[in-house]
This record gives structure tokens, sequence and C-alpha cells, in this order.
């Protein structure tokens, strides 16, 4: 067993307090929110159950909550309202401050507004 092994497995929790597994060893019936998601559930409030530990050279290990499969619960359906209040702000990242105009992408924050807006003068030269 190599040392890195060592200090992320503790299945009884008496180190880290909750049961914790080396980096892709954890036990059946666990899984992320990412990977309940992907399974259309959610941690639906239960408390974390364990977790995953990945070491790291230079710096602390990466930590990755695991959530109880048989605990989880559906996601919830986007309603209408749901969806209109998503587009309305997808819409409003789009549009540019400056010339009022759907941009067609989303404007990068550090312009504050559409390439051709932040730089009038490259489109003139570019023509």
């Amino acid at each position: 067993m190599s040392l890195a092994f060592a200090k992320c497995f503790d299945p009884n929790g008496a180190r880290f307090g909750i049961p914790t597994y080396p980096w892709r060893l954890a036990p059946d019936g666990y899984a992320t929110r990412r990977q309940l998601r992907a399974r259309g559930l959610r941690p639906g409030g239960q408390p974390i159950a364990a977790q995953v530990l990945r070491p790291r050279y230079r710096r602390g290990p990466l930590t990755a909550y695991l959530y109880r499969i048989d605990r989880a619960k559906k996601v919830r359906p986007m309603t209408a309202a749901k969806w209109a209040a998503l587009a309305k702000a997808n819409t409003a990242r789009r549009t540019c401050p400056k010339c009022r105009t759907d941009a067609g992408y989303v404007i990068p924050t550090s312009l504050g507004m559409c390439v051709p807006c932040a730089y009038p003068d490259e489109e003139q030269h570019a023509a």
C-alpha cells in the first residue's frame, strides 16, 4: 500500500470524521453531486455521507463529497417561469450595453461590451 493511499483511506471516519476513500475507490452506493445529476437525482437535503481524497504535491488534497444514492431524490422539473427567467438572463448576457444589439454570443465581462464596440478602429482597418 502506498503512503498516499494510506493517508486517504479511512473507511471508519476516525481520522476525518466521515468515511474517506482514495480517488476512484469509493464503494458502490455513493455518488458526487455531478454523478447524481447525471442520473437525474439530487442530494435532497441529506448530509455528506463520505468523501474521496486525491493527494497532490505541494498543495492540499482535492476533495469530492459523496452522497448516498438510495437517499437521493429526483430532480425537480423546470417550470415555465424558470425557463422564461433563464431565457431573459441569457438575453441580457448577449445584449451589448453600448449599441443595444444582440451580439450573437455571451459578451465577455473583461470587455463589458461587444467586440466591435470595444475595438472600433480595428474593424475599419479589416474592411
